[in-house]
């Protein structure tokens, strides 16, 4: 382990709200610089099912328009996009970008989403990612997309419980992430029915560790 990951472990993980002034209480929406409105839609809208709820002027620019999408739980995602932006290929991201967005979809979906994305001719990529699954793509503006879903069932409101007790167990065992075995063992600790949903044979996405 670097020093730096060691470094990190003393800071601890809990899903019990900290002693701070201030307590969000979920996440509203995500804004992002967009390319164009129609090449935006057809990602958001036609290929991933966003409805598309609300268009209106940028109100510090009215000369972009914002478009707000609801992703599927009444958390939105919006861009301010214009018509002289085309759509890039990639991007670069500087610290303080954006890496990527992720959006859940049903285990029952996974398949069905991967073979959407290659009717619309789109490379993608799938992990298995210890505790979860994740398919990896971009959008029209070259942003890194995830489609992830859970590889167990549990609550939505207990995930933080869930994957807080997941963490400790993978740090008393010592190893280096949380792993199918410690989301196991969290759900039974915690009196959650261990349910694994039928997902598809991926490769392990670890970066070699």
């Amino acid at each position: 382990m670097t020093d730096d990951a060691a470094s990190q472990t003393e800071i601890p993980t809990s899903a019990a709200r900290p002693d701070s002034p201030i307590h969000t209480t979920g996440t509203d929406h995500i804004t992002v610089w967009g390319s164009n409105a129609e090449d935006t839609i057809a990602f958001y809208r036609d290929l991933l099912g966003m409805p598309l709820v609300l268009r209106q002027p940028n109100l510090d620019d009215p000369s972009q328009t914002h478009l707000f999408f609801d992703t599927g739980d009444g958390r939105i995602l919006t861009f301010f996009v214009s018509p002289d932006r085309d759509s890039p290929r990639g991007q670069r991201t500087q610290v303080g970008g954006v890496h990527h967005l992720c959006f859940s979809i049903a285990p029952e979906d996974f398949e069905d989403t991967m073979a959407a994305l290659d009717d619309d001719g789109r490379g993608y990529n799938v992990f298995d990612r210890g505790i979860f699954f994740s398919l990896y793509t971009r959008d029209n503006s070259g942003l890194v997309i995830e489609l992830t879903t859970d590889k167990y069932e549990f609550p939505d409101d207990r995930k933080g419980e869930v994957l807080a007790t997941a963490q400790r167990i993978r740090e008393e065992e010592g190893a280096d992430y949380a792993e199918d075995e410690h989301m196991r063992a969290a759900l039974e600790e915690l009196g959650i029915p261990v349910e694994k949903n039928d997902l598809p044979d991926a490769a392990s996405g670890t970066a070699g560790l």
